[in-house]
């Protein structure tokens, strides 16, 4: 996990307890962050120390975005059984909808996800998350998991009416700053539990995905309604680029978006919405308005990159 406390920037391990965080970023000096411990391939290195006795309570922490700069992140959209039938102008594509989002258009766990002044239509999108460990092109489906470090959850915060402004262009919708989230942590495959370990991706079909809006299920489906599955998809991007490690891959939402209610339902402040699959986690943010009433525009500049 990444995570601030007291002012600094760290990255850790879960304790076995799992009530406290082992400081990696004191244990491995040499390595500045999550992001650079997966694009150098040691994870293994890192859970080594999972032994150690924690240095932080997981309460005491302030979860950040999980990995600071991915240097890609890819989004796929309209992938989950009956998402096609949710839109006017559906289509039975022959490859899958893939879209960019940029790092600073996510934040952390536990922390809010910021609507803007521009529009109320704030919405959620529930994600099982994918983070390359393993560098790669022209992957062959039945070695995707041999490239995959583990997964983490996603909400793929959309600003809806952003999204239609141009045909064949949802890229100014999706990119809004700390509109959506990712995290809690990463979980390795081999984490998962014994019936998901092995290269075979198959197996995270039976991974079973709810996000909630105030205690509301929202969504409910596992990957196994994929019409692209997550080694698919991993096939897929390799083809037109090189996959790298720590690059991230939300992997597609299920029906029951707040677009598609009737009426719509969108996000406001106060809402808290969480993206659950057993064997990961709950990823919980809250909303806020990015401006409150009456506060100077300057107090909300952003951070520059660390």
């Amino acid at each position: 996990m990444s995570y601030t406390i007291d002012g600094s920037h760290g990255f850790g391990l879960m304790s076995v307890d799992g009530a406290g965080v082992i400081d990696l970023s004191r244990r491995m000096p040499d390595v500045v962050d999550l992001g650079q411990l997966v694009a150098q391939g040691r994870m293994d290195d890192a859970v080594a120390h999972g032994g150690d006795q924690p240095d932080h309570s997981l309460h005491d922490i302030t979860f950040e975005r999980l990995l600071p700069w991915p240097s890609k992140i890819f989004c796929i959209g309209v992938n989950y059984g009956g998402r096609a039938a949710e839109y006017a102008d559906a289509s039975d594509a022959a490859y899958p909808s893939v879209f960019p989002r940029f790092p600073d258009g996510f934040t952390g766990h536990d922390r809010p996800i910021i609507r803007p002044p521009e529009s109320e239509q704030l919405d959620y999108e529930g994600e099982i998350v994918v983070i390359i460990g393993k560098a790669g092109r022209r992957i062959p489906v039945a070695e995707a998991g041999n490239h995959v470090a583990g997964l983490t959850l996603g909400n793929e915060g959309t600003v809806r009416d952003w999204v239609r402004h141009a045909k064949f262009n949802v890229t100014q919708g999706k990119n809004w700053p700390n509109s959506g989230s990712f995290g809690p942590w990463l979980v390795p495959l081999d984490d998962l539990g014994a019936e998901f370990a092995g290269p075979n991706l198959e197996r995270l079909d039976q991974l079973h995905l709810t996000t909630t809006v105030n205690g509301e299920i929202r969504q409910d489906d596992t990957p196994a309604s994929m019409k692209y599955s997550i080694a698919y998809q991993i096939h897929y991007l390799s083809t037109f680029t090189t996959l790298r490690p720590g690059d991230v891959i939300f992997t597609g939402t299920p029906t029951g978006a707040g677009a598609r209610q009737d009426p719509p339902l969108w996000l406001k402040p106060g809402d808290v919405i969480e993206v659950s699959v057993p064997e990961i986690g709950t990823l919980r943010n809250t909303v806020a308005d990015e401006f409150e009433p009456g506060t100077p525009e300057s107090l909300y500049q952003a951070p520059e990159p660390q």
